[in-house]
């Protein structure tokens, strides 16, 4: 109690808080898979979660004529990679995902987003608008299964117009369609978006034949298995596709080049390690600081535990005290953190700063009832590209190494 409360004489003792409120990392590898049930009936735009395969079947499949579609070969696909829990919203045979990403953005666990299968542009703007939106999540999209030319997947992707709201100087007859387009998704400038290509070809669970399915929940598994072994700052890359029998694309190492150069990752078969992801970029540009896929799930982790872990700031007194706290306890996050490997810099303080004191937070800003901290963080990227330099040498020559003294 308050030294104020104390009126009869006596010894009281009083709890006071003296370490740091721990900020917990939230998790990161739940995932929401939208498309058509098997059971098309069966929970029609409610997201509701599995955490088995075998509790999939008994939820969203009918026990008289079990049938496989796109979105069962991908939840699969996403357990037998290392997923352990995901949310399921059937669309019940609906073309567009508004109404189930909806239901999706009330789930906050979520963090990877994936329509299997749904390669169309509507469904891509849709994920990308959804996720950027929240700032909490990052959407997996599917290429289509038949891409005869590379080139298209380098093309941006268009919503066809339709006929009666064309312009007519555009030309032609007022009624034909629209040339086709490319395939590659619009740009996500802040990277929360990823494109894998191709589709791969599985043993189906239910009908034990085999079928070509599109690869974000494969990709999905893989993520969170990348995650619970390494951790959300290694890219999911260089990782083996389980399940995944063969590919629908064999893509050579120059066709890649081009994909990579446009943020498209690649699954590759190599003849002696099997069927590997080969690529960890977002659809930013090539140029932007979120171009690498785990530095934008890596923020992503940290900008929401932060943002869970501080809750108790709010309506606390706004004074030096209270920024003394906030330095506290982000730092102390971030410590584990950088000690985790995630953070460049051979001391925290070469990795992250903490800034919240009275130039970030002068009276103007006092009196509107803000406190303003300013974090900074040294993300490592990805050893993307390995050089080795090779030069021959004198017989018997040595070489002193580097920094040595001749």
């Amino acid at each position: 109690m308050p030294i104020t409360a104390l009126r009869t004489p006596g010894v009281y003792v009083q709890e006071v808080p003296a370490g740091p409120r721990p900020i917990q990392a939230v998790g990161t590898s739940t995932a929401v898979f939208i498309g058509d049930a098997p059971l098309a009936n069966a929970m029609v735009n409610q997201a509701r979660a599995v955490n088995n395969w075998s509790e999939f079947v008994a939820r969203f499949m009918p026990d008289h004529d079990r049938k496989s579609t796109v979105l069962s070969n991908a939840v699969y696909g996403f357990f037998e990679n290392g997923g352990s829990r995901c949310f399921i919203v059937n669309t019940g045979g609906d073309d567009a995902v508004d109404d189930a990403l909806a239901a999706a953005a009330i789930e906050d666990e979520i963090a990877i987003v994936a329509a299997p299968g749904r390669s169309d542009p509507a469904t891509h703007a849709a994920l990308q608008t959804h996720c950027e939106r929240l700032e909490d999540r990052v959407a997996i999209l599917d290429t289509p299964e038949e891409v005869k030319d590379i080139g298209l997947l380098t093309q941006v992707e268009t919503v066809p117009v339709p006929p009666a709201k064309r312009s007519s100087r555009a030309g032609g007859s007022g009624d034909a369609g629209p040339k086709e387009g490319g395939m590659l998704p619009a740009q996500s400038d802040r990277g929360f978006t990823s494109v894998y290509f191709p589709w791969v070809t599985v043993m189906d669970p239910i009908s034990d034949t085999l079928v070509n399915v599109p690869p974000s929940g494969h990709m999905a598994g893989i993520w969170a298995r990348s995650d619970a072994s390494r951790g959300v700052h290694k890219a999911p890359a260089n990782e083996t596709v389980n399940g995944a029998l063969n590919l629908t694309y064999r893509l050579t190492r120059d066709e890649q080049g081009v994909l990579n150069d446009v943020g498209v990752n690649c699954l590759r078969l190599f003849a002696r390690s099997g069927i590997r992801v080969w690529g960890a970029r977002t659809r930013a540009d090539a140029a932007s600081e979120w171009r690498y896929l785990n530095v934008r799930r890596l923020f992503n982790m940290v900008e929401e535990s932060i943002v869970e872990g501080t809750n108790w700031i709010v309506f606390e007194p706004n004074d030096r005290t209270l920024w003394k706290h906030i330095r506290r306890d982000i730092g102390a996050f971030l410590t584990r953190v950088w000690r985790d490997g995630a953070l460049m810099g051979a001391t925290p303080d070469e990795a992250f700063f903490v800034k919240c004191d009275e130039e970030t937070n002068p009276p103007d800003v006092i009196d509107a009832g803000q406190v303003i901290a300013i974090v900074g963080l040294a993300p490592v990227k990805p050893a993307e590209f390995v050089v080795f330099q090779v030069m021959q040498s004198a017989a018997g020559a040595q070489v002193s190494p580097a920094g040595a003294g001749g």
